[in-house]
């Protein structure tokens, strides 16, 4: 790895799926100066996200869910590809404390709710969103926030809402609050990584 040039960002992107919100964050900073997505890392190997990362030339990492909780081997790895901040696009796994450490406020998430509602263990995907609909919320949107050792825990630095109309279900919100993160989480990365490089 060659040594960063002020200002220049080296990002890791965790997800667990499909991997929209890390297509669209690839697409953004393809070209850009500063920042460079440099690695993916997925807890599932049937991941979608593993094939985008293919697509588009971006090393990969595997972890299942005991290495990454109970080994520290990664944390090393990942600190050795020169990585200067993670961010997460639907991880499911809770972040291990020795990774919020080694990367201290330098680890975003974004969260598929108006935070601290509708946060905590067990709240992603469509959890989230019949838990709105049941509660019969006008509103609901994203947060995205820095990572500590609790679930949608850290500092929130940027939200945004949508409406809950009558007639909404857990999938057609899921699909209002998708536009939101692929519209808003990008911008919001950039900006943020360049007030931490």
């Amino acid at each position: 790895m060659g040594i960063l040039k002020a200002g220049q960002a080296k990002l890791a992107i965790f997800a667990s799926g499909k991997g929209s919100n890390a297509e669209k964050i690839i697409q953004y900073f393809v070209n850009h100066n500063n920042i460079h997505i440099l690695l993916i890392v997925s807890n599932k190997s049937n991941a979608g996200v593993l094939d985008i990362a293919k697509r588009s030339g971006i090393e990969t990492l595997l972890l299942e869910k005991k290495k990454f909780m109970e080994s520290n081997d990664y944390v090393q790895y990942i600190k050795n590809q020169g990585i200067t901040h993670i961010v997460l696009a639907g991880f499911l796994l809770k972040v291990p404390d020795s990774l919020i450490h080694t990367y201290n406020n330098k680890i975003l998430n974004i969260h598929p709710a108006l935070l601290p509602a509708y946060g905590g263990k067990g709240m992603y995907g469509e959890h989230v969103h019949q838990a709105v609909i049941q509660a019969g919320e006008k509103e609901t949107g994203i947060t995205i926030h820095l990572v500590d050792e609790e679930y949608d825990h850290g500092k929130t630095l940027f939200q945004a809402k949508v409406n809950v109309e009558p007639n909404d279900t857990p999938a057609s919100l899921a699909e209002k609050v998708h536009r939101l993160e692929h519209e808003h989480y990008p911008a919001v990365i950039e900006k943020w990584v360049s007030r931490t490089s």
